[in-house]
């Protein structure tokens, strides 16, 4: 049997824009929590909207932004972590056709201004300066250099004790509270009629990828490809209007924007944002203070919220379902959200930006092996299949090849850059993700890992995952990656680079041989072990094993590689 699968079609897909999904679902629940923001100060009320005054608010952005003249198409930006303002500046920017620039928190003055540039962005709403982050600064100077930005626009501190923007310089500045004044000029008809201009197949969302090599690229994606796919997640978590999902993942990502907003908001249920950033103890707090009934979070942040010491004293028994994904899940970690965190339906969703981002999803009728060990099914009106990398034929199932995926969520390409879309997806319309995958019989399908993060160690194809995974179960490692490091006698050598739990005993190669000897095949122990604290990491959550690999071939002496 052929390594290929297509997902359901029962259910037709959405032919609306993401505006209008929402003026729907905002008829339908008016009075239902639709976004409430946990109080950045200790003592302080939290932010709440009801979906009837979420849908005011997005509105009055909305006519702000068309006094100001923002055509259909035009780029506008975002450079902030989570807030409110981020979601309402998300559907007012959707209702306008305007196309929404995810730009990540992280970027300094250089990154910033290639995005910029780039996509010829417009305007560019920015966080406020903070101790970290001269958002302000670098805003100006990408004012400065970029032509085509034409104005920055300031949000609110909201109490975190931020430095202010302080008064706008010139004319092309203003505060997001100005820019709201000047929804005054525009009246609801003229957003009606713009909205009536819209087709669901329009561009609406550019979103620049992790860059892990050369420049970052902008996949654009389309009201079709982000609406359908994050209603077709929260179909497969059953969202109606009484769940209340606790997203401490960054908006500035498909987990963020399209997993959680998206997906709860198409369904009438509320969005919950525990903080600028992510902490544990925030993210349980959310749980515990709003009845969340749903939590997100990429493997490290679970991993982190069942390490807090008092974990055991939060109450998460209104917690049912959830989401872990942006990288590879450990089977042990999935166990541990399930059993102790309450989360009895939650899933694995696997995909790429580029995908809008989910292909694969694991329900909650699956079996508990199939929950922990496979990233679940193809979704609905998609098709996944596994091919030989080098020959592009499909693979028998059980052989191991480059996953991809062809369907409605495919995005429209990389901006301005045809040759990085051709090479992504094929003539037949395939989206090639660069992940070893295979495939068993009843079409569940198993994560491998990146193909450049394969490890060939004399003649031996080795998959990270695998010893990954088995590692997991050593009593003293919270957490751990392995990765490939230059050897000149096989090539490349394993090293594992773990996380140790609190009070654990020191670790070594030696003893970690010792732990695997009789358990794994002699190529697949780990010759080096690094122990950290932490992980490079993604604004996204991804783990950057080619920094790590970098880090490790500096630190003996032999050459990077690539």
């Amino acid at each position: 049997m052929l390594a290929y699968t297509a997902g359901d079609t029962d259910v037709p897909l959405l032919e609306e824009t993401i505006g209008a999904n929402f003026e729907r679902i905002a008829a339908r629940f008016p009075y239902q929590d639709a976004l409430i923001e946990a109080a950045a100060v200790p003592g302080e009320e939290a932010r709440r909207w009801s979906y009837s005054k979420l849908n005011d608010d997005v509105d009055r952005l909305a006519r702000a932004l068309l006094a100001l003249g923002v055509a259909k198409g035009e780029r506008v930006g975002i450079w902030s972590p989570n807030c409110a303002e981020w979601t309402i500046l998300q559907y007012a920017t959707a209702k306008i056709g305007a196309i929404l620039v995810n730009v990540n928190p992280a970027y300094r003055s250089h990154e910033l201004e290639f995005v910029v540039k780039q996509n010829g962005m417009r305007m560019l709403v920015t966080a406020p300066s903070d101790r970290n982050s001269d958002y302000t600064g670098m805003a100006r100077q990408a004012l400065a250099e970029c032509p085509d930005l034409r104005e920055l626009v300031f949000l609110p501190d909201a109490g975190l004790g931020g430095l202010a923007a302080g008064e706008p310089e010139n004319e092309a500045e203003r505060t997001y509270a100005e820019l709201l004044k000047r929804a005054d000029d525009v009246g609801h008809s003229a957003l009606k009629a713009r909205m009536a201009e819209l087709d669901p197949h329009d561009p609406i969302n550019l979103q620049y990828t992790s860059g892990t090599t050369g420049f970052p690229k902008g996949a654009t994606l389309t009201h079709h490809n982000i609406l359908n796919n994050g209603y077709s997640i929260g179909e497969q978590l059953g969202y109606t209007e009484h769940d209340r999902v606790v997203i401490p993942v960054p908006f500035y990502h498909c987990f963020g924007m399209v997993i959680g907003n998206l997906a709860a908001l198409s369904h009438g249920a509320a969005t919950i944002i525990p903080g600028r950033a992510f902490t544990p103890a925030a993210a349980l707090e959310a749980v515990q203070d709003f009845g969340g009934t749903s939590l997100y979070g990429v493997p490290t942040m679970f991993i982190a919220e069942l390490a807090l010491p008092e974990f055991a004293s939060y109450d998460l028994s209104t917690l049912r379902t959830g989401v872990m994904a942006g990288s590879l899940c450990p089977i042990e970690v999935m166990n541990r959200v399930i059993t102790e965190m309450n989360m009895t339906d939650v899933a694995i969703c696997y995909g790429m930006t580029e995908t809008s981002p989910v292909s694969t999803m694991t329900r909650s009728v699956d079996t508990m092996a199939q929950r922990t060990e496979t990233v679940g099914r193809t979704m609905p009106n998609l098709e996944s299949r596994i091919v030989d990398p080098v020959t592009g034929e499909v693979l028998e199932r059980g052989g191991i090849g480059e996953l991809c995926t062809r369907g409605y969520a495919v995005m429209r390409g990389y901006w301005n850059q045809p040759d990085k879309t051709a090479e992504a997806i094929d003539a037949d319309g395939w989206m090639h993700t660069g992940d070893l995958a295979r495939m068993d019989d009843g079409g569940y399908i198993v994560i491998e890992g990146r193909i450049k993060d394969m490890v060939i160690r004399g003649g031996e194809n080795v998959y990270p995952r695998e010893i990954e995974e088995f590692l997991y179960t050593h009593p003293d490692i919270q957490d751990v990656q392995v990765i490939g490091v230059p050897d000149a006698k096989y090539g490349e050598e394993l090293m594992a680079c773990v996380i140790l739990k609190p009070g654990a005993a020191p670790m070594d190669a030696a003893s970690l041989a010792e732990f695997c000897r009789g358990k794994l095949a002699h190529y697949k122990i780990p010759r080096y072990v690094d122990v950290r604290e932490s992980f490079p990491m993604t604004v996204s959550g991804k783990i950057r094993k080619v920094d790590m690999r970098q880090e490790a071939a500096a630190r003996l002496g032999l050459p990077a590689g690539d």
